[in-house]
């Protein structure tokens, strides 16, 4: 492969494509809209691939985000978020809502209130839920209270959302799906009791994005499903077949079953579930566990001698969570192949405000 140096995160533009497609084509066969979550990639590239397969807008997590999407030209932006707004954030959401169709998260009437006061009403509104995950969000039944307070104040609500984030666990993803259908047909209900009919009806995550169960959503918002992780094998949501995101490492030292990679928690991120085997993976090689990190080495367990590299020999590294490896890079490098045929800029890197 024609790079340099390394580390160096890749993305197999094939399996990327694949990925794309499949969950295009699974939505549109649902009657689901999508909308992909584009802090997972924080590419212009890819989102306009996403949005070409037939995505009808983005998510992002944050109000820089949205700005660096929205300056590229993007039309529809959703940050699914709880912002609590104040004078100088709400004066960057009146600039968005000025060059595009931006839909805010809320979930209380005082946050409501806030936006209102710092922002204006130009922005539409989407009420936060919690199905299970217990971060953010109310009880579905009490969605029609923060609506009402919200639509009081002048903001055009537009429905609900929420986040099975407890899906990522083991056996997890089937039954974040059950809750997630119900928290969010109890939360319609609730704001159809209030007097406001939801147009959009929000959820999803990528280990739940393809079950397919009755649901009274109408658009799903996974992310991670562009590039799959370990976190994603772990869980048996992906195969090795559709991980797209690798990071093209280098053996720096090797001794018996350990070998160490120039790929630390700078490159990889630090992330590992409770019932995470490792740091991550090493692509071709499912016995294999990275069992530490520090900031610039990645210490792996190699238990098979007759493949262990040699130093200086270069591995793939499968990220646990893609969406922090991407955030700590300046480019990612598509391959095809071994071939190098495109390099993306990280265009949202660090933008977390």
């Amino acid at each position: 492969m024609e790079l340099d140096t390394t580390p160096a995160l890749l993305v197999d533009r094939d399996v990327l494509d694949h990925n794309i497609a499949r969950l295009a084509q699974s939505a549109q066969s649902r009657s689901l809209s999508l909308r992909p979550h584009a802090k997972t990639h924080k590419c212009l590239e890819i989102a306009r691939h996403q949005l070409d397969a037939g995505a009808c807008g983005l998510t992002v997590a944050t109000v820089s985000e949205a700005e660096v999407f929205a300056e590229a030209g993007f039309e529809d932006l959703f940050v699914a978020y709880p912002l609590w707004v104040d004078a100088a954030r709400g004066a960057r959401l009146r600039t968005l809502a000025d060059r595009c169709r931006l839909t805010v998260g809320i979930d209380s009437p005082s946050g409501a209130r806030q936006l209102v006061e710092h922002a204006g009403t130009a922005i539409g509104v989407l009420v936060e839920i919690d199905s299970g995950h217990h971060r953010t969000g109310v009880r579905p039944e009490q969605a029609g209270t923060v609506a009402s307070a919200a639509h009081d104040a002048g903001l055009e609500v537009r429905g609900v959302f929420t986040f099975p984030g407890h899906s990522y666990a083991p056996d997890g993803p089937h039954r974040a799906a059950r809750d997630e259908a119900d928290a969010l047909t109890a939360a319609a209900d609730s704001l159809r009791t209030a007097g406001i009919e939801p147009a959009v009806i929000s959820g999803g995550s990528s280990p739940t994005a393809l079950v397919d169960l009755p649901t009274p959503a109408t658009e799903l918002r996974p992310g991670v499903y562009v590039f799959g992780d370990a976190q994603q094998l772990e869980l048996g949501v992906v195969t090795e077949a559709d991980i797209a995101l690798t990071v093209l490492a280098t053996v720096v030292s090797a001794r018996d079953e350990t070998v160490v990679l120039d790929a630390g928690s700078k490159v990889l991120g630090a992330d590992r579930a409770t019932w995470a085997t490792g740091y991550g993976r090493i692509l071709g090689e499912p016995a294999a566990r990275i069992t530490a990190l520090s900031e610039h080495h990645a210490t792996v367990q190699w238990p098979n001698p007759t493949t262990r590299p040699d130093l200086g020999a270069r591995v793939q590294v499968i990220p646990n969570h893609a969406c922090n490896a991407v955030n700590l890079a300046n480019e990612l490098v598509a391959v095809s192949g071994n071939v190098v045929v495109e390099r993306w800029e990280v265009a949202a890197r660090g933008c977390n405000t």
